[in-house]
């Protein structure tokens, strides 16, 4: 059978003809503030996301380890930008974009569309990086999507529950009991901590075979400190608070392999080690979106090895004035992969175009101001880095929860996030503990269909066709139904045996 072409349309954005269109791609924090910039501009903006919500990543660890809900930190990109009139959203992955022709290509559940652009500004961001070892990814997920949060939060959780079960057959469960965090960056050693408390602090009443404050938490690193970016005092200051927890941390020790059961790490020395664990988490590199790739080779512009690409210091793709890359995607300056990055850089671009549209001057080179970094080891521990100023403890930790509640869009989301801290660090519950295998397992389901979810919806054509044959025959499959229980109720045999039946 003949491959069926792929359904297209072309989409032109919302407003009167001439009027300067832009396009952003991505709704993470380049994608929506670049949108937001451009509100009182005399643009008509387009923002295309493979997602329909803005996600605060940061986060996300705290959505797997049942602190937060998803619909606190991922509003609906629609719901935010409901009130700026000049901005629309479209669903849909970018596959391509064609800088001559000036359009960017969009694809989902097989459906694609071709939207064009005056102005573009890219921010596609990045994924997790499994340096060349992506089979690791069905066994180890990451930390980039609320898909991994809530498969991760589904592993965590159930591998107490399967230790449990085990625990009263008489097996041994330590291989279930033992958790294993891949990478002491940010996201690894918040995530590290979390595990810890949850099961030396949170679960400790809740389970009757087994204890939970017996549970291993191992934090993994190649690198020879932790949290390298922070500097040496307080990563040492951040490793002695995470072994306080009972976390046991391991460094100078490259994953080498990933399996169902367990990981082997390989030391400097040449001696190699398996921890057995069911539960794995990888925290360790990104890689940036594909995109840059796309971009590189229609522009020349080089990509760096995480596949980062080199861009004018106005943001611009050399070569395509027309064009910004802002946040994750860039190599410039030896800019750091953090949100502010690309908030900055999308407020920049945002009033770039806003300046070209009016016949301003441009502001010149971007210049990005570094607001500093924080991350939280456990309830009243964190460390924070601003500027020369070095702090540790609860100040830390007071300025890291004040910090990401400033930067957690909508007042209901803030107020939520508020309460569900106070649940979670004041008392001792988590009240996102709910999990479902489906989300343990979908993603692997998904992954092994040729086409992905696509393979699992129609055509539209062959839809229509389908669904104009199946009306007719449902429709006398109802009219037959409804006949029969009119009869049913009419001729008193509702309820009546079948032998006390008249005639």
């Amino acid at each position: 059978m003949a491959a069926q072409p792929v359904p297209q349309e072309t989409h032109q954005p919302i407003g009167s003809e001439g009027r300067h269109r832009v396009v952003v791609i991505g709704s993470g924090f380049g994608g929506l503030f670049g949108t937001k910039a451009l509100r009182r501009s005399d643009v008509e903006v387009t923002l295309i996301a493979k997602t329909t919500h803005h996600l605060f990543q940061p986060l996300l660890y705290q959505v797997a380890t049942g602190i937060l809900s998803q619909g606190e930190i991922a509003p609906s990109t629609r719901e935010i930008l409901a009130g700026q009139d000049n901005a629309q959203v479209l669903l849909g992955e970018v596959t391509d974009i064609d800088l001559d022709a000036r359009t960017v290509t969009s694809k989902v559940l097989g459906r694609e569309t071709t939207t064009p652009y005056d102005s573009l500004i890219v921010a596609a961001g990045a994924g997790q990086s499994y340096f060349g070892n992506d089979h690791f990814s069905e066994f180890a997920p990451g930390m980039k999507s609320i898909d991994d949060a809530l498969e991760l939060r589904g592993r965590i959780f159930g591998a107490f529950e399967l230790a449990e079960i085990g625990a009263q057959r008489g097996e041994n469960v330590d291989h279930l009991l033992t958790f294993v965090v891949v990478g002491a960056g940010p996201t690894g050693v918040e995530m590290a901590g979390q595990i810890a408390e949850l099961s030396h602090r949170t679960l400790k009443k809740d389970f009757r075979a087994i204890n939970t404050r017996h549970a291993r938490v191992i934090l993994v690193d190649a690198a020879p400190q932790v949290l390298p970016p922070f500097g040496q005092k307080l990563g040492a200051k951040a490793k002695s608070e995470l072994e306080k927890l009972g976390v046991e941390v391991i460094l100078g020790a490259m994953v080498t392999d990933v399996d169902e059961r367990g990981i082997e790490m390989k030391f400097k020395d040449g001696r190699v080690e398996r921890i057995e664990s069911v539960a794995k988490i990888w925290a360790a590199g990104v890689q940036a979106n594909p995109l840059g790739k796309t971009l590189s080779e229609q522009s020349g512009a080089p990509l760096d090895r995480a596949g980062r690409i080199a861009v004018n210091p106005d943001l611009t793709l050399p070569g395509h004035p027309e064009v910004f890359v802002v946040g994750d995607m860039i190599a410039l300056d030896n800019l750091p992969g953090v949100a502010q990055v690309a908030i900055q850089g999308a407020k920049y671009a945002g009033k770039e175009i806003d300046n070209r549209i009016k016949g301003k001057a441009s502001q010149g080179p971007f210049h990005y101001f570094d607001k500093g970094s924080m991350a939280i080891i456990s309830r009243f521990r964190a460390v924070a880095l601003i500027g020369k100023l070095r702090l540790t403890g609860v100040v830390a930790w007071l300025m890291w929860l004040a910090l990401h509640l400033v930067y957690i869009t909508g007042f209901k989301s803030r107020v939520t996030a508020l309460l569900h801290w106070a649940v979670s660090f004041i008392g001792r519950g988590r009240s996102e503990r709910t999990t479902t295998e489906q989300q343990i397992f979908a993603r692997s389901a998904l992954s092994r269909l040729k086409g992905g979810a696509a393979d699992l919806v129609s055509d539209p054509g062959a839809y229509d066709a389908a669904r104009a044959m199946l009306e007719t025959t449902r429709r006398a499959e109802l009219e037959a139904q409804a006949a029969e229980e009119a009869r049913l109720t009419d001729s008193g045999e509702r309820g009546v045996p079948v032998e006390q039946r008249v005639g």
